[in-house]
């Protein structure tokens, strides 16, 4: 690919970003609303985040950042799922990086920083959300003079990314619970005696 490619390239991700705000537009107007704007359901009032992460050396800034929102909403986030409402289980947190575009010498101008991750809600009994998975990208150029400067870069953007899925997996996993506690159950229908169908009067002795 020549180098005008870059410009493309660009356009295109600047493209999926107006997208993804559209997309974040049309959720909120079908009944999503910004965190923290209403109290919390019931089963995130007392929470347990559960990483399912068997090689992690620290916990990830997804983890991290789902915590810091839902302690700021007035939650305990507690440190056993015995003692929580309900857990918000994490799993497949994966991060990835894929070339948009390259320079007349074949070398890389831009990259696509992909993270994804699973998620699931639920309790001892039952399951509140099902399981689901939610993907994220961000775009960012690099230059071989600034080796160093562009591999923080890519470490902040990492960052920023999960920090944004756990914005999103608050949102949604927050308006999927409101929306059950809101489900009212109705009551059984009563049966009414007919008026043509009088009760029979006790035998005469």
């Amino acid at each position: 690919m020549k180098a005008s490619g870059s410009r493309v390239a660009r356009i295109v991700s600047k493209c999926r970003w107006i997208a993804a705000s559209a997309l974040l537009v049309l959720i909120a107007g079908c009944g999503f609303h910004p965190a923290g704007s209403r109290p919390l359901p019931v089963a995130l009032q007392k929470v347990y985040i559960e990483v399912v992460a068997p090689y992690r050396v620290s916990e990830p800034p997804l983890e991290t950042s789902l915590r810091t929102r839902l302690l700021r909403q007035g939650a305990e986030v507690t440190k056993d799922a015995a003692g929580a409402h309900a857990t918000i289980k994490l799993s497949n947190l994966k991060e990835g990086r894929q070339v948009l575009s390259v320079g007349p010498d074949g070398k890389a101008l831009e990259f696509l920083l992909v993270t994804t991750v699973d998620y699931e809600v639920h309790t001892a009994t039952q399951v509140l959300v099902p399981p689901g998975s939610l993907r994220m990208t961000r775009d960012y150029s690099f230059n071989e003079g600034q080796i160093l400067a562009k591999e923080a870069e890519e470490d902040r953007l990492r960052e920023f990314i999960q920090d944004a899925l756990a914005e999103l997996l608050l949102l949604k996993v927050e308006t999927l619970l409101s929306r059950q506690e809101t489900v009212v159950p109705q009551e059984p229908a009563r049966v009414v005696p007919s008026q043509a169908d009088p009760a029979p009067e006790p035998p005469t002795p």
